[in-house]
């Protein structure tokens, strides 16, 4: 019979959930009127006939952790996870079930740790399968504001309330080992190793048919896979782990793979470079699909055929980690070897070749993830980053996804010594052989930073060692003028063929309709990254400028209403708020304002593009010479714009626009060549209005634009710039705050030690000064969105972000091009004089004007109701069938 003590349930409480809260409540004193107030609804739902209720004026509970497991084998389109939730009162807490309906909150990060709000129904459930077992399950929630650091977590988390599992999974993975019962380090055995008792791995191959005992083996890790979780609902099983080592000894190298529970209690010790000592294992015929690694030693023999497995039963194995001080020479275990390259050497190596890199980190993403499947719950998580090695002045750049190593994996940073392994080239060259390449984790891949490199085998490497000689003659002040974190990073670059993306796509449907995205960008779980491909026109362009000065460009400012919201409306809503003839923003349910520390709300608000006369055909924005008096053109030379190569400003007529737009009239007055027109019939000049002199306008129109946009079914808004969109230059006092920032909310609420009251604004953008409003609209003339384009430069380092492949795209680039110009300008101490949208931007505008074009959208979910959708790349259609690059 289930003994009611082992978990919550009913009356019946672990007496370490009992001491948990008492000392808790202890820390963190009684709420009002001395008693709990969680404990009272606890009791009253439980006894309530209807076994719910809706609490009078419930208080602000605070959430302490959010915790995931698999759900039992459900219906058809039931979800795939439960979540558990932690509530506290300052008195005590509660572990509470979270009603699948709201999964949402979850997955889109409304319902995090650290989290106030309000309960506002709840009801008790009982397990039919168990006597006098139920928990409290969690019906409606409010949001709301204000602080309440929760108590501390009791030391031992019991396991989930509901079902039958016996452990909680990462909350954004399923990679990563999560809970106390992944041992740390299992103690090191001191054991007297009889060589005369022992096999070898070359004996085994030849002789396991014959065997059922096996001899034992003494043997060296040379490679560790990530963890593999293979858990589904409709299997009974507590612990579906795998992970896979390459073990060798002096006749060659076998894999050999740990199985279910023993991963818990031995995957965290057995690092590359353990010696193992391992007795009762058993020998299986190798799985033939599993990724292979690349040896460090080429000439080393490969077992291919079987492979030991271990496990806690048939037979149970035995382990012992022998210490690196025990092993002697003539046991004959091979040193784990590396292929370490540096950045002068990777141009040269082939697609798909491994090797392992050693890098100073100047610059490191935010952690994103990538849905595994279509309309599935599970995720890749992933983060980019660069490194550099004083080989040559390209960084590598490196494609980071989770290793089963958490503490490595958040704690990345710019100036620390990044080591990877395992790592695959990334590179195609049937399409550009110039395209740049990166290097991307493998199954087997591993990364350590400062820190985790003490006691490492590839210490001893030559390359780690030429690495260290040379960063000790680098400034650090120099290096970390070069450092960013976070931000979107808008890398892979779509192919310069719309065939070739398409080809490169797995998803079913490559072609969204414009009219969809609202509902593609409602699916989207918590920092989860899509690419999408819409029809459309290029309709309208603005610039937004946020700021004035390099030093204020922190990007916007987010301010929540002081409204409470319902969480369970926003979880379970699924309909599109955007309706014929109104413009509301889906992103800015909870907005209050987006305003920036020198932007106007005019600028924030969607109003006509054209001046009062609207009636001319096209809004050309124009410049009027500042040096005018003098006779002189004020034009920056084009050597300080060291963005693009020679070649690409050529293409793009950027050296004409340098060198060429401005000619003397018959007065010696100084104007742009390209603005000498005539004015219409009416009088009306096709040169709009400016309200200064020197100044350009903000905004470009379509005629198509101008006709239809009063009349559309559906207009989408979804231009919006937030903090956690802007990559910010590195601040090494507050990196914990900015490792905090641009990693996942975690599932346990972290009490810190020291806090700050620095808010991410305030750290200074690493890329332009402003942005770009680009509305595409629907080929049928019946539906729009507004997006964003963010020119992304940092003249510190040109490095950084390299889009030199958009010169393929001719509006793109010169929107990006010309914010270079502008932020590497002002950098350098001089006024910016270039145009917000240039004579070139509206040039390559018009040359699209009415034309159907592909728009490739980068769209990532940031959080609550924050979502990004960012213009990554247009191809121009020719004639059904064919796709050119723009």
């Amino acid at each position: 019979m289930q003994d009611p003590t082992a978990e919550r349930g009913g009356s019946a409480r672990p007496a370490e959930e009992r001491r948990g809260a008492a000392a808790a409540a202890a820390a963190s004193g009684p709420a009002s009127g001395g008693a709990s107030w969680l404990q009272r609804v606890f009791e009253e739902v439980r006894g309530s006939s209807q076994l719910s209720v809706a609490p009078a004026e419930p208080p602000p509970v605070t959430v302490v952790a959010v915790e995931r497991y698999l759900a039992e084998a459900p219906p058809p389109a039931a979800p795939q996870y439960w979540y558990d939730v932690t509530l506290a009162d300052g008195a005590c807490q509660e572990r509470c079930y979270l009603a699948p309906r709201l999964n949402g909150l979850v997955q889109r990060a409304h319902l995090r740790a650290g989290a106030r709000l309000r309960l506002t129904r709840c009801s008790y459930l009982y397990d039919e399968k168990r006597l006098n077992y139920g928990f409290l399950c969690l019906e409606g929630l409010e949001r709301v504001g204000g602080p309440g650091p929760p108590a501390a977590l009791p030391r031992h988390r019991p396991p989930p309330l509901r079902g039958d599992k016996k452990h909680y999974l990462p909350l954004w993975n399923n990679e990563d080992p999560y809970g106390d019962m992944w041992v740390a380090d299992k103690p090191q055995a001191q054991v007297d190793v009889d060589v005369s008792k022992l096999t070898s791995l070359g004996q085994l191959e030849m002789t396991w048919r014959s065997r059922v005992h096996f001899h034992p083996l003494l043997v060296r890790v040379l490679h560790k896979s990530r963890l593999r979780y293979y858990g589904k609902p409709e299997k009974k099983m507590d612990m579906p782990y795998q992970a896979y080592f390459e073990v060798a000894d002096g006749s060659g190298m076998m894999s050999m793979v740990l199985w279910n529970s023993l991963c818990p209690e031995w995957y965290n010790s057995m690092k590359v470079g353990t010696v193992l000592l391992l007795e009762q294992y058993a020998i299986k015929t190798s799985y033939p699909f599993k990724t292979q690694p690349t040896p460090g030693d080429s000439q080393m023999k490969r077992f291919a055929t079987i492979e030991i497995s271990l496990n806690v039963r048939d037979p149970p194995t035995k382990i012992s980690i022998i210490p690196e001080e025990m092993v002697k020479p003539e046991w004959g275990l091979p040193e784990v070897k590396y292929r370490f390259i540096t950045r002068s050497e990777l141009d040269d190596l082939p697609n798909n070749h491994s090797c392992d890199v050693i890098g100073l980190v100047t610059f490191v993403g935010r952690a994103e993830r990538a849905r595994k499947r279509e309309h599935g719950e599970d995720f890749w998580l992933y983060r980019w980053a660069h490194a550099i090695d004083g080989t040559s002045d390209q960084p590598f750049i490196l494609e980071l996804f989770a290793t089963s190593q958490p503490d490595v994996f958040e704690r990345i940073h710019p100036m620390t010594y990044l080591v990877c392994t395992q790592m695959r080239v990334v590179r195609d060259l049937t399409e550009n052989p110039s395209s740049t390449i990166y290097l991307t984790t493998s199954n087997e891949s591993q990364i350590f930073i400062t820190g985790w490199h003490k006691g490492q085998p590839y210490t001893k490497d030559t390359k780690v060692k030429n690495f260290i000689q040379w960063t000790k003659t680098q400034s650090e002040a120099d290096q970390m003028k070069k450092t960013v974190i976070g931000g979107y990073y808008p890398f892979p670059r779509p192919p310069n063929n719309f065939l070739k993306y398409c080809k490169n796509n797995k998803v079913e449907s490559v072609l969204k309709a414009i009219g969809e995205t609202g509902k593609e960008i409602e699916d989207l779980h918590y920092r989860e990254h899509k690419r999408i491909a819409v029809q459309g026109i290029i309709s309208a362009i603005r610039y937004i400028s946020c700021s004035n000065a390099p030093e204020e460009t922190s990007g916007v400012e987010l301010v929540q209403k002081d409204t409470s919201q319902s969480l369970e409306s926003s979880a379970v809503s699924k309909e599109d708020s955007v309706h014929k003839g109104k413009t509301t923003n889906l992103q800015n349910k909870e907005v209050k304002s987006f305003v920036g520390p020198h932007c106007t709300p005019g600028e924030h608000q969607h109003q006509a593009l054209l001046s009062k006369k609207s009636s001319v055909k096209r809004k050309i924005p124009h410049r009027l010479n500042t040096d005018a008096e003098q006779g002189s053109a004020s034009v920056t030379p084009v050597s300080s714009y060291p963005y693009f190569t020679r070649s690409a400003r050529r293409k793009l007529g950027l050296d004409e626009f340098q060198h060429e737009d401005f000619v003397q009239d018959k007065n010696g007055q100084a104007v742009s060549d390209s603005l000498q027109y005539s004015t219409d019939r009416e009088g009306m000049s096709d040169i709009p209005e400016t309200e200064e002199t020197g100044r350009t306008c903000d905004s470009w129109q379509s005629d198509l634009w101008a006709q239809v946009k009063d009349k559309l079914m559906k207009y989408l808004h979804h231009s919006t710039i937030f903090p956690e969109s802007i990559p910010r230059k590195f601040d090494y006092v507050h990196k914990d705050l900015l490792m905090q920032q641009y990693n996942l909310h975690a599932a346990v609420y972290q009490q810190k030690e020291t806090r700050t009251d620095k808010n991410i604004n305030e750290f200074k953008s690493a890329s332009g000064l402003g942005y770009y409003e680009v509305t595409v609209l629907g080929i049928n003339h019946d539906v729009a969105i507004d997006v964003a384009f963010l020119p992304l430069f940092c003249p510190e380092d040109p490095h950084l972000f390299q889009l030199e492949d958009m010169e393929n795209d001719t509006l793109l680039s010169c929107m990006n091009y010309i914010s270079a110009c502008q932020q590497k300008t002002t950098s350098n101490g001089r006024p910016c004089d270039m145009f917000r949208l240039s004579n070139e931007i509206v040039k390559a505008a018009m040359d699209l004007d009415g034309k159907h074009v592909v728009c490739i959208l980068d769209i990532c979910h940031l959080g609550d109701d924050k979502v990004e959708v960012f213009l990554s790349k247009i191809y121009k259609t020719v004639e059904p069938g064919v796709l050119d690059p723009v």
